[in-house]
């Protein structure tokens, strides 16, 4: 019974990643490679802000909302940005489109997450044999947290890629990749500061990551249309 929950908890985490590469074009055109250098990129990036946040942030004693902390957190966070400009432009990728390049990108990002902060402590608390609720709302967030990954691929690719797009779209297409780039800060600020409980949490990030991905979605296609 422990190996099922576990197993039904690995499937809701990781499954959807390979159900998007198998149900969209991504697996036609191969994407496959691209997918895996962001998620080597995404390891890297990991690295320099596990430094980051071990040499500028302090051990706090209580598990309270410290705002200076918080802020140094947010800070450090946009390194997963500089990591996603790299894998958006300074990785070699197949002739794909500009469509399939961030598609891949982010789900190779998403894949690398969940697999760097869920596997083990699925693998060591879902074989419990006290069953809890905990590790599928992981599950759920990991869902999340693949959806706001593209949609952050797709923002970042239309601010670095596409060149002739609205001027009067560029202040939105800013906005919204400031709230998804922010968006661990601000689910770390309903946790310890409003002390929303983990349901509720991720409640609201299965939400936001639906309106960001209706958002992206939007804006990447009217930045498709032929603009003078």
């Amino acid at each position: 019974m422990t190996m099922f929950h576990f197993f039904n908890c690995a499937i809701l985490a990781f499954g959807p990643h390979a159900v998007y590469y198998s149900a969209t074009p991504l697996s036609e055109y191969d994407t496959l490679g691209t997918s895996v250098k962001a998620a080597l990129v995404y390891l890297g990036t990991a690295l320099v802000k596990l430094v980051c946040l071990a040499t500028f942030l302090q051990v706090s004693e209580n598990d309270g909302f410290d705002p200076y902390q918080e802020l140094l957190k947010a800070l450090i966070g946009f390194i997963d940005v500089a990591g996603l400009y790299f894998a958006l432009t300074q990785l070699t990728h197949r002739n794909i489109s500009q469509n399939h390049k961030f598609q891949a990108v982010g789900l190779g990002w998403a894949f690398a997450d969940s697999v760097l902060h869920r596997l083990a402590p699925l693998w060591v608390g879902a074989r419990g044999l006290e069953f809890t609720w905990d590790y599928i709302l992981q599950g759920l967030e990991a869902n999340a947290n693949l959806v706001l990954s593209i949609s952050l691929a797709a923002l970042g690719s239309l601010i670095w890629l596409r060149k002739n797009k609205p001027k009067t779209l560029i202040p939105i297409i800013y906005a919204c990749a400031g709230i998804v780039a922010t968006m661990p800060s601000i689910t770390s600020y309903l946790r310890r500061g409003l002390g929303w409980h983990f349901p509720k949490v991720v409640g609201f990030e299965l939400f936001t990551s639906l309106v960001m991905a209706f958002i992206s979605w939007q804006l990447f296609s009217a930045c498709q249309r032929p603009y003078v």
